[in-house]
């Protein structure tokens, strides 16, 4: 089984994600467990304060390191602690199947201006981003990396090689998919794929993969 512990502010945005594919197949099957954690449980004073302003100056908020470090130390069998973080190494196919192979994991997110450079520097494993655009927190890349890697997990999909099959794999985009109608206003269904001959099928799905640069 795999465990996800979630250091967030946010829990509540995991929650309805939670009852859907595939973590509810994954759930239910005993081969996943998502734990999250609500920062302002290990706040600093009963006002729930997990920030304060940057020394230096300038504009929002940080994360303090004193909160995250007590959510840490409340979690057991800590395999891999990993910080959200634009700074990051970017996240792909390669990492997600590491990921895959792992019986715990815990995911930080970041909200406001920044988490407290130290829980980088000293608390993490490594830090993973997404991709180089700005989001308002660590949320919504926690649940695409917690979705990539359960979609992994063996006994997820239906089909046991679809994972395989799939984008990014072996360096590869997947080949274009169509289905009914055979021909929708003379947009029409490349003719090797219903003719039947799964030789040319295969080689018209090869070619038409894309190589990853």
């Amino acid at each position: 089984m795999l465990t996800f512990d979630v250091i967030t502010l946010f829990p509540e945005l995991f929650e309805e994600h939670l009852n859907h594919l595939p973590f509810k197949k994954a759930i239910q099957k005993g081969l996943l467990k998502v734990n999250l954690h609500n920062l302002r449980d290990y706040a600093l004073d009963s006002y729930g304060t997990v920030d304060g302003k940057p020394y230096g100056g300038g504009t929002g908020m940080v994360l303090m390191v004193e909160p995250i470090s007590k959510a840490l130390g409340r979690i057991e069998n800590k395999e891999r602690t990993v910080l959200m973080s634009p700074r990051g190494k970017k996240f792909d196919q390669k990492k997600a199947g590491e990921y895959a192979g792992l019986q715990q994991i815990t995911l930080i997110c970041g909200r406001y201006e920044g988490v407290d450079a130290r829980v980088e520097e000293h608390l993490v494993d490594e830090s993973v981003s997404v991709g180089d655009y700005v989001l308002s927190g660590g949320e919504l890349p926690a649940l695409a990396i917690m979705e990539s890697v359960t979609r992994l997990l063996p006994g997820v999909l239906e089909k046991e090689d679809a994972a395989a099959k799939e984008s990014f794999e072996n360096g590869f985009l997947e080949h274009p998919q169509y289905t009914r109608p055979e021909d929708f206003k003379g947009m029409k269904v490349p003719e090797v794929l219903l003719s039947g001959n799964h030789k040319e099928i295969e080689k018209w799905k090869k070619e038409n993969s894309t190589k990853i640069d």
